[in-house]
Parts: C-alpha cells; structure tokens; sequence
C-alpha cells in the first residue's frame, strides 16, 4: 500500500515535508506531486479518480488559503482524505483549517492541526494498519520511541 502526498503549491512543499518523513519512517511508499485544484482541477480530477486504481491507500492533501484540493480530492475519490490546513496566509492557517474542515455531507475529510502535516502521515498509516499487520507493529514502535523520549 501506498499513499499519495498532494501539495497544493512548490512553496508548501517544506510544510509538507514532514508527511514524507513520518512515511518514510513506518516504511510506507509515498508518491508526493504538486497540483492545484484551482490551476489546474482537471489534474487534480484526473489524479483522484484514479488514485484507487494507482494502488493508493489514502490521500494526503496540503493546501493553504482557500485549501480546496482536499475536498476536490474527497469529491472524486472513495479513499480517505486527509487535509493539511496550512500557514502562510494572512490569517496564518485559520483560513485553510475553515476551508478544508468544512466540507459538506457525503464527502468527508479528515482534518489534522494547521501545518500538521507528520499527524497526517500518522493517521495515513493507521488507515493502512487496520489490515496490514507490519505497518500496525512499525506505528506501536514509533509511538513507543515517542513515549520514551
């Protein structure tokens, strides 16, 4: 199993970063790609409704302002999504958290904190834990090196 690492814009990449870290960590394939829901939708379309055929287990989704790749994702995809609100806006993020937690029925996305991107790796990973017995293992073990710091 896999998970796609979306990145709005080239200047969220280093808020994005720690999503691949974490990943890396746990031993989980990442495929991270720049792509914007508002440059470029049909990119963004395209991606999401094939990502389950791609061999992706969840989405990852980083997105400040506006923050409407998740839901553009969630809207194309059965996969869970997960949104990264980030910083850099005028309002600092709280623009992005309102944009990406606030989707409407049917269409959820999970929510981690504004710039919370390593959450959501974590939350990717228990996704993929709930039936792949290594992933659960590697996710106790990187929890147990937390707690024992």
């Amino acid at each position: 199993m896999k998970v796609a690492v979306l990145i709005a814009s080239e200047s969220d990449r280093a808020r994005m970063a720690p999503a691949l870290e974490v990943l890396g960590q746990l031993g989980i394939d990442a495929h991270e790609e720049v792509m914007s829901a508002h440059r470029a939708p049909q990119t963004v379309a395209d991606f999401a409704s094939q990502a389950r055929r791609m061999g992706f287990a969840a989405v990852i989704c980083g997105a400040g302002m506006a923050a409407h790749l998740a839901g553009a994702v969630a809207a194309r995809t059965s996969l869970p999504v997960i949104g990264v609100p980030l910083s850099g806006s005028p309002l600092n993020g709280l623009d992005a958290l309102c944009s990406t937690v606030q989707m409407p029925r049917g269409f959820p996305v999970a929510t981690v904190a504004i710039d919370g991107a390593a959450n959501a790796a974590l939350l990717a990973a228990e996704v993929i834990a709930v039936h792949d017995l290594e992933v659960a293992a590697r996710l106790e073990s990187y929890r147990a090196a937390l707690a024992g710091r």
